[in-house]
């Protein structure tokens, strides 16, 4: 039986050549799983976090023109800029579709991915998200799924020089949870990237969805430790994506500014882990 999905893209400023390969790749997985028969209906919203009205007129063209029917399309604008979970939470709360996405501009996605995602929700109901198996443009390996951070884990992998982190590998190793195995899926992962979350919607609606308590960073670890009350995450390798995005300290410091304020909060909220 398929099933019915939404999928919610926030974008700020973003660089339209990227935003147009997320979207030729999302068109092309949305078709492949309609006809592998796991997909129905699907929406598909672009939320527009600014930073002007400027950027209205190229995402609803781009959407249009890549994102062609049955796939409806929209385009969310005019409430500023405020924050990534808050945005999604705009498309994710207001859709009655069986299954939620939420996934950056920044992603591409294996023309299998959604049949994958699909196929694997169908035969697991006790799993609430799941998360896929993520390399860099590069082809260099991502390890979306986490164990919980401590602060000296997430200072040294965000700001630490190489060889200081070569000093702590095994204890950054762990927290990426680099031992999972990547020809299979894997239940009971504490964390999961907010690149691409592929949700059970009507359980992380029953939550809230994403904490407004957090404009950008953590607020996809924060989901997922809320999320458990609900079900299971899980890390599943046959769903496959593309992650051109940064860290945080290669932004400027005004994302070193808001990743720390949004640590703190995450901390206080779940408990403070030094080492």
């Amino acid at each position: 039986m398929s099933a019915s999905l939404s999928v919610s893209i926030v974008t700020f400023a973003p660089e339209m050549q990227v935003l147009r390969e997320t979207l030729r790749t999302l068109a092309g997985s949305l078709a492949f799983a309609r006809q592998a028969g796991t997909l129905g209906s699907a929406r598909v919203t672009l939320v527009d976090n600014g930073p002007g009205a400027e950027h209205v007129g190229p995402l609803t063209n781009i959407a249009r023109g890549l994102l062609e029917p049955p796939t409806e399309t929209a385009v969310l604008s005019g409430h500023g800029n405020v924050g990534y979970g808050r945005a999604n939470n705009l498309a994710l709360l207001a859709s009655d579709e069986e299954f939620h996405l939420a996934m950056n501009p920044d992603v591409s996605v294996a023309r299998d991915a959604i049949h994958q995602a699909l196929a694997f929700m169908a035969a697991n109901p006790g799993v609430v998200i799941l998360g896929p198996d993520a390399q860099g443009p590069r082809g260099e390996l991502l390890y979306p799924c986490k164990r919980y951070p401590s602060v000296l884990g997430l200072a040294l992998r965000g700001f630490a020089p190489d060889f200081v982190k070569s000093l702590f590998r095994p204890q950054l190793e762990r927290y990426e949870m680099r031992d999972l195995p990547r020809d299979r899926p894997f239940t009971g992962v504490p964390l999961l990237s907010g690149s691409f979350m592929f949700c059970r919607r009507a359980l992380i609606a029953r939550i809230g969805g994403f904490s407004n308590d957090f404009f950008l960073y953590f607020e996809d670890f924060d989901l997922s430790l809320r999320a458990a009350s609900q079900g299971e995450l899980a890390f599943v390798p046959a769903v496959r994506i593309t992650h051109h995005g940064g860290q945080a300290a290669k932004k400027g410091l005004s994302h070193v500014r808001m990743f720390v304020a949004s640590a703190i909060r995450f901390f206080n909220r779940h408990g403070w882990k030094w080492a």
